[in-house]
């Protein structure tokens, strides 16, 4: 039986200063591999790095400061990995952003700005580092949809048809990437507990609402997404591609 045993890949996870990325590029680091963090902000990155050291101090961490809805901050990024590893077997599609609004409000600056990240920016991260698999033999792709691709929820007109956008784009890359031996999969996560969301579910009625929709009755954490990652991450899941995962209590189920 094949377990979760990563030593000796390399991995790249935007988005992994804090929240969900930050317990993937942990988790990541857990098993073994080699994890390169990607985000905007220098600093946050550096803690990030410290912080992932501190508890785990024989893993390889490299951080590397970009703008993930840049096409040309994606290029650079990935040629400096590459230039730092040689390689990359696991890219981690986390970056991503929200904007609540009514679907009568959303403005051009706003609807625009989650697309870059959410669709745009993933879409050409995906094919930076896909072309590089394709000639190393192989890797896992790992995109962050959301449930709200597979459901929706109001004041989300614009992150609804991005996380929509992240599933189709899973499994056309999966069934076109499926020669070249890479598999493209995404997790489809509830609402997390992390510093981003906590503001939002400080408000007790829609807190309420939250937990009513989830089965199992509470929020998830990162490492439950985490635990998804790394099983797509691994050999566990080589013949598993072009599919979302929800990762949610049982939302979707209703």
């Amino acid at each position: 039986m094949k377990n979760i045993d990563l030593t000796g890949k390399i991995a790249l996870v935007t988005g992994g200063s804090a929240g969900i990325g930050l317990s993937v590029a942990e988790s990541l680091c857990q098993a073994g591999a080699s994890v390169a963090i990607v985000g905007r902000r220098k600093d946050a990155l550096e803690d990030a790095k410290r912080h992932i050291a501190k508890r785990y101090p024989n893993a390889e961490i490299f951080a590397v400061s970009a703008d993930a809805s840049k096409v040309e901050d994606i290029r650079k990024m990935v040629n400096q990995v590459i230039q730092r590893f040689g390689r990359i077997d696991i890219l981690v599609n986390n970056a991503g952003t929200n904007v609540l609004n009514e679907a009568f409000d959303v403005t051009e600056a706003e609807w625009d700005r989650i697309m870059n990240v959410n669709v745009k920016g993933l879409f050409f991260c995906c094919q930076e580092v896909g072309k590089h698999m394709a000639k190393q033999g192989g890797g896992k792709v790992i995109n962050m949809a959301s449930q709200m691709g597979l459901v929706g929820l109001y004041k989300r007109a614009a992150y609804c048809t991005s996380k929509g956008g992240v599933v189709q784009l899973t499994k056309v890359l999966g069934i076109e990437w499926a020669p070249y031996n890479i598999q493209v999969n995404a997790i489809a996560p509830t609402f997390v507990e992390t510093p981003l969301t906590r503001p939002m579910l400080e408000n007790k009625e829609f807190y309420e609402e939250v937990i009513r929709r989830i089965p199992m009755g509470k929020l998830a954490q990162p490492e439950d997404v985490a635990g998804a990652v790394l099983y797509l991450a691994s050999d566990l899941s080589n013949f598993v591609t072009g599919h979302t995962l929800p990762v949610d209590g049982g939302w979707v189920a209703w």
